[in-house]
């Protein structure tokens, strides 16, 4: 895929000091590796009169394929049915605008140590982008960036096939836009509006994109008359992202309109007298007292079970002290969840190195799963039958053998408290039972009687008088002088069913 940015000069003001803006020498021909493939950058001419820059991205269409595991991340509807075969080497798309934020990272923050009065002065140009899929066609390119303060845009509709006019046209065009603006208003542009014509992303939209539109908007997307357009397709219509992404908005165009940063505008909420008490979700109180019953254990290396989209795992990486964090779970659609929730594909080495993902079930034992400090069973013994319960506690206290660990699971008595919960119904379609106090305490001093651990109770959430938590934990702690024994009750049991 290619474009061009042209401009014209003089011989006071020559053309060549686009090559200065965009920190890429008129004389040199330059390469740079991206995630899916080489981006080039040269100059067919430079002179002071004209200089043309161009950027040539070729895809590695093996990359696109192995990042993208082939499913059109993002919404890519071409890379899913064609995996190796399609429009995206060719075509301008998201692939080009990460190319382009990437290479003239610099000029599209405005940034030119050289010639700064340059940089922030509107100046001829021309882009040229010879194939660009529309979706939505020439009228949608025309009001995409006509608003933007172009002289000129030309849109031409390619045929499907010169030979056969009467196929009618493609989806792509051939644009030409012309006038005199800031490059790094441009380029800005150009960033937001290629995969917003495609109307697809070759990688997934994770919260940090509302963030990136913003900052590429700056200046024009706040008072564009198809910002709402823009918005959902740039965050391919997650539509929660999208409403934040318009109240953002909405808040620059005030600010705007009256003159003001935009923290003078959002000042409704003064934080420091805020009064008003605002309830903690049952979820992230079990996660404080899971995080304080580890710490209080010592625990650095740490096993989270049945871990779900790695809400705790998560959590876990906050904390320098736990340096390894394994996360198990039998569900691979979760542990993809999870991935995404942790940005692994963009997460740092080191921080990387602390953590990984393990699909795995939690009644067999895994060899994988021994030696570690700490192991967490967050609301995951509900989840089972209770037949298949002792292989659970077997793979767990009899084989893995972690010095602490960590259930937690509902307490059955506290459902009364729920307003919304029928009577005789279980929190969770998915749940097979839920235990009372007294049938936890007993599970619990069974399991810890038999494989040779100390164990204690602590209440998660509001601790009612009459029905106890809503939450009840146990805390494992492995006795080990019982390491020494050849063989536990668990093992003997497990031998002999």
């Amino acid at each position: 895929m290619f474009l061009t940015i042209s401009t014209t000069g003089t011989s006071e003001r020559p053309a060549t000091d686009l090559g200065f803006l965009l920190h890429k020498h008129p004389d040199k021909a330059q390469t740079f590796s991206t995630s899916h493939g080489t981006a080039h950058v040269f100059y067919p001419e430079a002179s002071a009169e004209r200089c043309t820059a161009a950027l040539l991205l070729e895809v590695d269409p093996v990359a696109l394929v192995r990042r993208g595991k082939g499913k059109g991340r993002g919404g890519a509807p071409d890379s899913a049915l064609a995996q190796y075969v399609n429009d995206r080497p060719y075509a301008a798309s998201s692939l080009l605008a990460v190319a382009l934020s990437s290479v003239f990272k610099s000029a599209l923050r405005g940034v030119c140590t050289a010639l700064p009065g340059r940089a922030e002065a509107p100046m001829p140009l021309r882009v040229e982008v010879p194939a660009l899929p529309a979706r939505g066609g020439a009228e949608l390119v025309h009001k995409l960036f006509g608003p933007l303060g172009w002289t000129s845009v030309e849109v031409e509709p390619v045929a499907l096939d010169e030979k056969f006019p009467q196929w009618g046209d493609s989806r792509y065009v051939q644009l030409v836009l012309e006038g005199e603006l800031r490059l790094a208003d441009a380029l800005r542009q150009l960033y937001v509006l290629l995969p917003v014509l495609d109307d697809a992303k070759h990688y997934w939209v994770a919260p940090d994109e509302v963030d990136k539109l913003l900052r590429a908007g700056e200046g024009w997307l706040a008072e564009h008359p198809e910002q709402k357009l823009i918005t959902s397709r740039y965050l391919s219509r997650r539509w929660g992202l999208t409403r934040q992404a318009m109240e953002r908005l909405e808040l620059v165009r005030l600010a705007e309109t009256d003159d003001l940063e935009v923290e003078a505008v959002d000042n409704a909420v003064d934080e420091t007298t805020d009064t008003e008490d605002k309830p903690v979700p049952l979820a992230e109180q079990r996660r404080d007292a899971i995080l304080e019953a580890l710490r209080g254990a010592g625990a650095s290396r740490v096993l989270d079970l049945g871990c779900g989209q790695g809400q705790l795992v998560q959590a876990l990486l906050k904390d320098v002290r736990f340096t390894e964090i394994v996360g198990v779970d039998v569900s691979v659609r979760a542990l993809t969840i999870a991935g995404r929730r942790l940005k692994l594909d963009r997460m740092g080495e080191r921080q990387a190195a602390r953590v990984t993902l393990l699909q795995g079930s939690l009644t067999y034992t895994d060899k994988r799963l021994a030696g570690y400090d700490a192991a967490v069973l967050s609301e995951v013994i509900e989840h089972l039958d209770l037949p298949r319960l002792p292989a659970l506690e077997y793979a767990v206290f009899g084989s893995a053998r972690p010095q602490t660990v960590i259930v937690t699971t509902p307490n059955v008595e506290y459902n009364v408290r729920w307003e919304k919960l029928p009577a005789g119904h279980v929190r969770h379609g998915d749940h097979r039972f839920e235990w009372t106090r007294a049938q936890f305490r007993a599970w619990a001093g069974g399991v810890a009687e038999r494989d040779g651990y100390g164990v204690e109770f602590v209440a998660v959430g509001p601790d009612d008088p009459e029905v106890g938590p809503p939450t009840q934990m146990a805390v494992f702690s492995r006795n080990d002088k019982t390491e020494n024994q050849t063989e536990t009750e668990t093992e003997k049991e497990a031998k002999a069913a």
